[in-house]
C-alpha cells in the first residue's frame, strides 16, 4: 500500500545514549556477573519516535538538546541516516543524556539515567516558527516528564501548537517526581491523541480497569486516548468509541523503547492518510519489531519492509 507525500511531524523530545546490558535476572553488589550482551544504541523518547518516522517515510523534524560532546554527534548522525531533521537540535555543555538499561531475559529492564543535557533543554515554551513549522501539520511531544524544564510550561506549548493549526500528541511515560496529574493534566485539553501504558494510565487516572481510567483521561480533556497493552497489543478510546488490536507475535528480546516505536508507527499511519484502526496495526507492528531486538530502534524497517513483515506486502 503506497501513499505520496505523508504529512510532517514535529516532534520535541530528548535524545540518549542507551547502553544495553543482556540478560541481567538479578542484582549482587560484590560479585561480577557474566552477560551475553553490552550493545550501544540510540535512545530518547523523542528520538525513538523521530527515528521510527523517518525510518517509516514521514518527513519529521525534531526539537531536542545534546551535548557538545562524540556521543551527540554519534547520536545525530544516527538520526539523520534515518531522515530525521536535526537543524533545531541545540548543543549543550552539559554531556549528552545517557541511559544504562539492565535487561531481564524476559524482555524487562531496569534504567540507570544520566539526565543530561535533557535536563537543560526547554527553558521557554516552543515558538512555532513558520521555519519551524515548514511542512508540518502536527507535534508530537514525547515524554514530558523527562523534560524536568518543560514541565511548567507544556501545557502552554500544547495551546501555541493547537493555535497554529497543528494536531497535537502526547507521550506520558513514567513520572519519576510522582507529580503525574500536576503537570499533565493542564495539558490534556489541548491534546488530540494521548499515548499511554497500563501503568501510566492506571497512576494517572486512579481507576483500576483500562475502560474506566481512559474515560478519565478523555473527561481530563483529551481527544483520544491511546492505551499500550504489550503482548495484548493497544486499546484506543474516543469517546463512545472503543477497540482494541491485537499485538504481532514475537519472541520479546528487549522492551526498552517499544512505546516509543508504537508511537511513531501510529503517527506514521496517521500522517499517511489511514485511519486510526489501521493506525494502531501499524503502532503494534512497530512495537513488536522494536521489542524483537536489543535497542529500542534497531528493530524498526521500512515501511514498504514493515509491511511485509505485517503481512500487508507482496
Amino acid at each position: 500500500m503506497g501513499f505520496s507525500s505523508p504529512r510532517g511531524v514535529l516532534c520535541a523530545g530528548n535524545i540518549v545514549h542507551d547502553t544495553l546490558v543482556r540478560p541481567v535476572d538479578r542484582l549482587q553488589w560484590s560479585t561480577t556477573t557474566w552477560v551475553e550482551e553490552i550493545h550501544a544504541s540510540l535512545g530518547g523518547n523523542g528520538a525513538a519516535t523521530s527515528f521510527t518516522l523517518g525510518k517509516l517515510g514521514v518527513p519529521v523534524r525534531l526539537l531536542s538538546m545534546v551535548g557538545s560532546d562524540p556521543s551527540g554527534d554519534e547520536l545525530l548522525r544516527r538520526l539523520e541516516s534515518a531522515g530525521v531533521d536535526v537543524s533545531y537540535v541545540t548543543r549543550s555543555e552539559a554531556p549528552t543524556a545517557a541511559t544504562i538499561a539492565l535487561v531481564h531475559h524476559g524482555g524487562d529492564r531496569l534504567f540507570l539515567h544520566r539526565p543530561g543535557a535533557s535536563g537543560a533543554a526547554f527553558r521557554e515554551p516552543i515558538e512555532f516558527t513558520p521555519e519551524i513549522l515548514r511542512g508540518i501539520s502536527h507535534f508530537h511531544l514525547a515524554n514530558v516528564f523527562a523534560l524536568p524544564l518543560l514541565r511548567p510550561h507544556a501545557a502552554e506549548t500544547l495551546r501555541r501548537a493547537k493555535a497554529v493549526g497543528l494536531a497535537t500528541s502526547l507521550d506520558t511515560g513514567w513520572d519519576a517526581l510522582g507529580r503525574w496529574m500536576e503537570d499533565l493534566g493542564p495539558c490534556l485539553p489541548s491534546v488530540d491523541l494521548l499515548f499511554v501504558n497500563e501503568s501510566e494510565a492506571r497512576t494517572l487516572s486512579g481507576r483500576s480497569s483500562i475502560e474506566e481510567a481512559a474515560a478519565a483521561l478523555l473527561d481530563s480533556g483529551a481527544g483520544r486516548v491511546v492505551v499500550k497493552l504489550g503482548a495484548q497489543g493497544c486499546a484506543v478510546f474516543a469517546g463512545d468509541e472503543e477497540f482494541r488490536a491485537p499485538a504481532f507475535p514475537i519472541e520479546v528480546v528487549d522492551t526498552t523503547g517499544a512505546g516509543d516505536c508504537f508511537a511513531g508507527g501510529y503517527l506514521a499511519a496517521l500522517a499517511r492518510g489511514l485511519s486510526h484502526g489501521a493506525a494502531a496495526r501499524y503502532a503494534n507492528a512497530a512495537g513488536a519489531l522494536s521489542a524483537s531486538h536489543l535497542g529500542g530502534v534497531d528493530g524498526i524497517l521500512s515501511w514498504e519492509e514493515m509491511e511485509r513483515w505485517m503481512g500487508n506486502g507482496d
